[in-house]
């Protein structure tokens, strides 16, 4: 009879109790648990109370007092995704020293590294680092020669790179590899008529290979 008591307060204790007391402490978030790649900003009464990144149990009444428990009724938590993202865009004009129109494709990827900054720096900061690569693409890459365009795309990567980096820092953004993937030209008939394609230190015309001079 003893051994069946124990059993069925045993049972209630580790199947009932538990979990109704873990919903308890999460709600006045006595604790918290953070994936791999994701962090928690915590704000209270318009401030920012703390921001927790790495993954694992944290008991945030020691880590950021018992005040915690006031931000599930008057603050608010921001979950952020910190993963490495990446981000393709199609043909960004630009003239050439010649005033050819060419189109580059720029792919880039970057990271939140800066939660907060993320969060209250700017209202749209993916959208902004999208226009920010764009314009730093033309603003760079404008007025080059057709040639250098066409076969030097690492340095004109690393160009691109140097003129966005600051501006991206500010937003809680890391930036990563910076690479144009696509020259193109604009004009369709001038693709289709004469299309140019690199061979090694210089451009050939396909059709008309170019004679030595």
């Amino acid at each position: 009879m003893n051994f069946l008591i124990a059993f069925v307060s045993t049972f209630i204790v580790c199947w009932i109790a538990v979990p109704i007391l873990l919903v308890f402490l999460a709600a006045i978030n006595f604790y918290t648990t953070v994936m791999e790649g994701k962090a928690k900003v915590y704000v209270l009464f318009g401030r920012v109370l703390g921001v927790v990144s790495e993954p694992g149990l944290h008991l945030l009444w020691l880590q950021l007092g018992p005040q915690a428990a006031l931000v599930r009724f008057f603050g608010q938590v921001h979950e952020i995704d910190t993963r490495l993202d990446q981000e393709y865009l199609r043909s960004n004009t630009v003239n050439t020293e010649e005033g050819t129109p060419m189109g580059l494709g720029v792919w880039y990827e970057m990271r939140i590294k800066n939660p907060v900054d993320f969060i209250f720096k700017n209202v749209d900061p993916g959208g902004s680092l999208r226009a920010n690569v764009a314009n730093a693409t033309v603003r760079s890459l404008s007025n080059m020669p057709l040639e250098k365009l066409l076969v030097d795309r690492h340095e004109m990567s690393r160009l691109v790179r140097q003129e966005v980096s600051p501006k991206s820092q500010e937003w809680g953004y890391e930036l990563g590899s910076i690479y144009v993937r696509k020259v193109h030209f604009r004009d369709a008939e001038m693709s289709l008529l004469s299309p140019l394609v690199p061979t090694g230190d210089h451009i050939q015309l396909l059709g008309r290979p170019q004679m030595p001079s």
